[in-house]
């Protein structure tokens, strides 16, 4: 298990970066029903058990010797590295990797208030274990949006943000990040964390978040 989080700020750039990426993964771990994160130098690793994403190891501080020691080290197919460090340096130290897309370690702080879809739309809230879900469904009960939410004391991890092809560009990703942030704040958590990509990275700037730092990814694939 990893350490405490940092409580009673009030400022999501008080925190350091390796702050919150122990408690984005804490939350990321909840969301995704995995065993809790184990800390190795510099971060954290987490035992995911998935297809082509067996493990992963999750990089705070690191430099490019460090980063390039662990990909050498790491031999295993579905192996995941993740770490917050310039992406040029990432992919430098890990040339035997396969790069995933941009990430970006984004932070805001929770407000309340929640936004109505547009007709045929309707919102639902519900709660798997201690991960709340917010969905837009359609007119036929259909997922057209969702979003989870997972705590990690008073910091809430974002997660799986996603809107279908089809209903893209009607506002339904708003809609379940503000229904998350309400619930967030009645909760008691202040302070949000996620990982965006280079398309979700816009919305969440639109709605206050702040890129704290780069966070690309890498894995060894399984044949």
């Amino acid at each position: 298990m990893l350490g405490a989080y940092p409580t009673g700020s009030t400022r999501t750039d008080s925190f350091t970066v390796p702050e919150l990426v122990t408690a984005w993964g804490q939350g990321w771990a909840v969301s995704r029903n995995t065993e809790a994160p184990t800390g190795i130098p510099g971060g954290f690793r987490v035992d995911v058990g998935l297809p082509n994403h067996r493990v992963r190891h999750v990089l705070h501080s690191c430099d490019a010797d460090s980063l390039s020691r662990l990909g050498r080290t790491l031999t295993a197919p579905g192996t995941w590295i993740k770490a917050c460090v310039d992406p040029a340096v990432f992919r430098a130290a890990l040339p035997n990797w396969t790069v995933d897309v941009a990430g970006y370690l984004m932070t805001a702080r929770f407000t309340a208030g929640t936004v109505e879809p547009a007709v045929p739309y309707t919102t639902r809230i519900v709660t798997e274990g201690r991960t709340v879900v917010a969905t837009v469904l359609d007119a036929t009960g259909q997922v057209a949006a969702s979003a989870r939410l997972a705590p990690a004391g008073e910091f809430g991890t974002v997660d799986k943000v996603q809107t279908e092809p089809a209903h893209r560009r009607r506002g339904l990703g708003t809609v379940v990040m503000r229904a998350l942030a309400d619930h967030a704040v009645r909760q008691g958590m202040r302070t949000g964390i996620l990982v965006a990509t280079d398309d979700g990275r816009a919305l969440y700037r639109a709605l206050g978040w702040t890129v704290r730092s780069d966070m690309p990814g890498a894995y060894l694939p399984e044949e």
